[in-house]
């Protein structure tokens, strides 16, 4: 395994649920995290939990944004090791289907799908020189859905295409892997006893389940490239029959 220390990761939506997770465990690992956020008061939050975490206000959806942050980065440390891609709106996605206004489904894709593709393109130079990952957030959605979350699942569908797509434009320098969380609780509500009961694991998941994975990935030698972690507890493993 190559060394934690030093590297320079992005995170972008790292201000708030499981980026927020993966921030605070990076940052553990002693890798120099720069979260991206267009939440501000999340982001003030987040340093004032882990002041060694940089926080920028960005829209990921704006290249002006992502370019002022790299240029940023460049001057500030001068490499970057690794991009996780884990912005994305949760909602609202369950709009039905009949009344789904055409904006509504592109705003979702172009924040859960066309962003992770800009913030690639233009993080390649720098992710070229370090050999550097990308490390892409689905959804155990993509293969499996509720109903009225046409533009959720199609984006998270896309994101996993997407990373096998990059990752053979970008070989053998970047490598490119996506990881699909299951249920992961992000808050201090109560669950029920059934929640965790219904998992082959014995519980639901929490944000270090999936942050160890990318630090995992961050910290790989470079032969993984191209897959899709699912990270649920088992659950699109379990068939179920109703009684």
């Amino acid at each position: 395994m190559h060394s934690s220390s030093n590297k320079v990761v992005i995170v972008t939506g790292g201000a708030n649920g499981i980026g927020k997770g993966i921030c605070k465990y990076l940052t553990q690992k002693n890798m120099t995290v720069i979260a991206l956020d267009i939440n501000e008061q999340a982001g003030f939050d987040l340093v004032n939990e882990e002041p060694r975490i940089r926080f920028r206000l960005a829209d990921v959806t704006k290249i002006s944004d992502i370019k002022s942050t790299l240029d940023w980065i460049t001057t500030q440390f001068g490499k970057l090791d690794g991009l996780v891609n884990n912005a994305a709106i949760a909602n609202p996605y369950n709009t039905p289907l009949q009344q789904l206004p055409l904006d509504e489904w592109h705003r979702i894709l172009n924040v859960n799908l066309t962003s992770p593709l800009v913030m690639s393109q233009q993080c390649l130079p720098l992710l070229t020189e370090s050999k550097g990952h990308i490390i892409n957030m689905s959804s155990t959605r993509y293969l499996q859905s509720e109903a009225n979350t046409e533009a959720y699942a199609a984006s998270k569908g896309g994101i996993v295409s997407l990373t096998h797509a990059l990752s053979v434009s970008l070989s053998p320098d970047i490598k490119v892997n996506c990881i699909s969380p299951g249920w992961i609780h992000t808050d201090n509500s109560e669950l029920r006893e059934i929640d965790h009961q219904q998992h082959l694991s014995g519980r639901v998941g929490n944000v270090d389940d999936i942050a160890e994975m990318v630090a995992f990935l961050l910290n790989s030698q470079g032969f993984i490239t191209g897959q899709n972690f699912v990270i649920d507890g088992g659950m699109t493993k379990k068939m179920i029959y109703s009684e």
